[in-house]
């Protein structure tokens, strides 16, 4: 007698491997530049960090009337951040490697200040200055729409 019974399919077709295939390749597509963004802003980070010390330095020094800059040393440049920079009007600007988005923060500080004068209500810093792109800034460094 001859057995007509088909054998069961065992694994996956070519095309369905095919298109589990193209299911990645979008995803991926998709996921990369994101991720690629969020080791920027993980990269501009480090100058968030490096700016905090300033503004302790310009905040003290402002409430003892003294030169802004007084104490201040910049941070050694690193694979992310060139330059943190005290200005004589308390401004700090933090200036990124290309790494880290190739561009600026300013830090402004408000009530404006001036040496000499302490100030009279504590000092809030507006960090939405300065020409580094929006999508690498911490949410709270970003201009409103």
């Amino acid at each position: 007698m001859i057995n007509l019974q088909r054998a069961k399919q065992q694994g996956f077709t070519l095309i369905e491997l095919m298109i589990v295939v193209a299911i990645i390749g979008i995803l991926a597509a998709v996921a990369l530049p994101a991720y690629q963004d969020y080791t920027i802003r993980a990269r501009v980070a480090e100058g968030m960090v490096a700016a905090a010390a300033a503004r302790t330095v310009v905040t003290e020094n402002a409430a003892n009337g003294q030169a802004f800059a007084l104490g201040f040393e910049a941070p050694v440049a690193s694979d992310n951040v060139t330059d943190v920079d005290v200005s004589d009007a308390g401004l700090i600007t933090v200036t990124f490697t290309a790494r880290a988005g190739g561009g600026t923060i300013i830090f402004t500080p408000d009530p404006v200040l001036a040496v000499g004068t302490p100030p009279d209500s504590s000092i809030q810093w507006d960090c939405a200055g300065g020409d580094l792109a929006q999508k690498y800034r911490p949410s709270n460094c970003r201009s409103a729409p």
